[in-house]
């Protein structure tokens, strides 16, 4: 039996009207140049729209980008790129980065595109496959005895001070943050395919985004992409586990809050702290928050699962934040709406 943790949630009246900077222009022509390109599906599920009382839905099917499980390589590669130019030394380095699973394994991957070594820091609770699947890009894995965030400091602590080691991470903390920063711009691809899909489905632009939530940074950059003044004001819905709500926690708290972690099947959103990078705009621009039990979250996988979306748990976890949200009034959705969930990975029993 799944765990089962009480839900909580957040509802912020006038995030639509906070504006910011836009992500840089040129963010999504560096990866259509990269080779392996293509958009990921936006796959229209008229049973859901129906069930949620909503016009249209669709899912961002990330389970195949650049042939991983999870869209982290748009982030990784755009701030790998950067940061290595930023060095502009030549020098030999090996990129460093802590995960449970998906960012990781970006980063090797693009570690082994450029011939570069990867060392790559997990938690111990990271599944024996994701460690597999991390090593088979020729990274080194070392296991942390501990949960991510002492990992993600154990990583820092490695490169720290040696310039042969550049840590790619993300997650910001004060001192650390233009990598980072780097990382959500890679996301905003991610989103520019959204809206051209939208358009070329005959479909209104979205009423609401539905965007899984660990420390924060793709839901910075569906802030970021929806509040800069362009004409896309979408409500955007963030989504963490029970077990792990440290950005719904901070919301309500009005400020940065660590929470304890525990054990749950969203793995990938089991983070404790919000990005310090990520956290100023959730705090302005996300309208609402949710927590999700295992329980349903694993019912929302196998839901997709049966209309032909292959997501995992951290993937399917935001049509079950919309259906426990769909009520709130607050959220502004009607049988005109369009909707648009963000399924961030593949199905288990793919490597993530």
């Amino acid at each position: 039996m799944l765990t089962a943790a009480a839900t909580d949630s957040y509802l912020r009246p006038g995030a639509r009207a906070w504006r910011c900077r836009p992500a840089p222009a040129d963010v999504p022509r560096f990866h259509r140049a990269l080779d392996g390109y293509r958009p990921t599906p936006l796959v229209e599920l008229p049973a859901l729209a129906a069930e949620v009382g909503v016009g249209r839905l669709f899912v961002k099917d990330e389970s195949d980008r650049f042939g991983l499980p999870a869209f982290k390589i748009l982030g990784a590669s755009w701030a790998i790129r950067q940061a290595l130019a930023d060095r502009a030394d030549g020098r030999p380095v090996t990129l460093v980065a802590a995960t449970e699973g998906n960012h990781g394994r970006a980063v090797a991957r693009v570690a082994r595109m450029l011939r570069r070594p990867a060392h790559i820091f997990v938690p111990r609770t990271i599944g024996a496959a994701s460690a597999t699947a991390i090593r088979s890009e020729g990274a080194t894995v070392t296991t942390v005895p501990d949960g991510y965030d002492e990992t993600v400091r154990r990583a820092a602590a490695y490169a720290a001070g040696d310039p042969s080691r550049l840590l790619i991470q993300d997650t910001a903390w004060p001192g650390y943050e233009q990598v980072p920063a780097w990382i959500v711009e890679g996301y905003s691809t991610l989103f520019h395919e959204v809206d051209e899909q939208l358009a070329a489905a005959g479909a209104a632009p979205a009423a609401l985004v539905g965007v899984p939530v660990g420390v924060g940074s793709l839901a910075q950059a569906a802030v970021v992409h929806h509040r800069d003044g362009r004409g896309r004001p979408a409500a955007l819905l963030g989504v963490e586990p029970a077990v792990a709500g440290c950005v719904t926690a901070s919301l309500r708290a009005g400020t940065l809050t660590e929470v304890p972690t525990g054990t749950t099947v969203l793995a990938g959103l089991n983070c404790g702290v919000p990005s310090s990078l990520a956290w100023p705009y959730l705090r302005d621009g996300l309208d609402a928050a949710t927590t999700v039990s295992d329980d349903d979250a694993v019912r929302a996988r196998a839901d997709l699962a049966g209309l032909g979306v292959p997501a995992g748990p951290s993937g399917a976890a935001p049509l079950a934040g919309l259906r426990a949200m769909r009520h709130h009034t607050g959220l502004g959705l009607n049988r005109a709406s369009t909707v648009v969930l963000l399924s961030t990975d593949g199905a288990a029993g793919r490597p993530a």
